[in-house]
């Protein structure tokens, strides 16, 4: 068995009056998992750079670029039975501005804005869950270790 590490996953949020919200892209009938919700997900190419992949597939997928990026300290994994294989998955947190207007691929059929409670209840599997509970507890109680964790790029 080989251990890979060919994925991202991308929490998209944005600041509201109650603090933040999360949004859940609906995947469309002919892909892989139809019709869960989930964040941005998406395979890194040759020579990509993880967070490179991060901010490819937040514009392929929602045609955004987000305002800021950070690397969550939780790395989600699964088994692949395709290749018998662990994935091992970096996970990153977007910031979008507030009135950004989603232009969705045909990867996904349907978006949601939605609060973390909800958003952690209508994610499929419990790595993400955790991902998106670590995201709004560093956002919303102001930690300053989030600030460490930040990636600066060229927007």
């Amino acid at each position: 068995m080989k251990i890979t590490a060919n994925m991202v996953e991308v929490h998209l949020f944005r600041e509201n009056d109650e603090g933040i919200e999360f949004l859940l892209l609906k995947r469309s009938q002919g892909e892989l998992y139809p019709s869960i919700w989930q964040m941005v997900t998406g395979k890194i190419k040759d020579g990509e750079k993880a967070y490179e992949t991060a901010l490819r597939e937040i514009n392929e997928e929602t045609g955004q670029r987000p305002l800021r990026l950070w690397t969550v300290p939780n790395v989600n994994s699964f088994y692949s039975d395709r290749d018998d294989s662990i994935v091992l998955i970096p996970v990153f947190a977007a910031m979008l501005d507030a009135d950004a207007v989603i232009k969705l691929s045909e990867e996904h059929c349907d978006f949601k804005w939605t609060s973390p409670v909800e958003a952690r209840r209508m994610l499929a599997w419990e790595g993400q869950r955790k991902s998106a509970k670590i995201i709004e507890d560093y956002f919303m109680n102001k930690n300053h270790f989030f600030d460490l964790l930040e990636i600066k790029f060229r927007k």
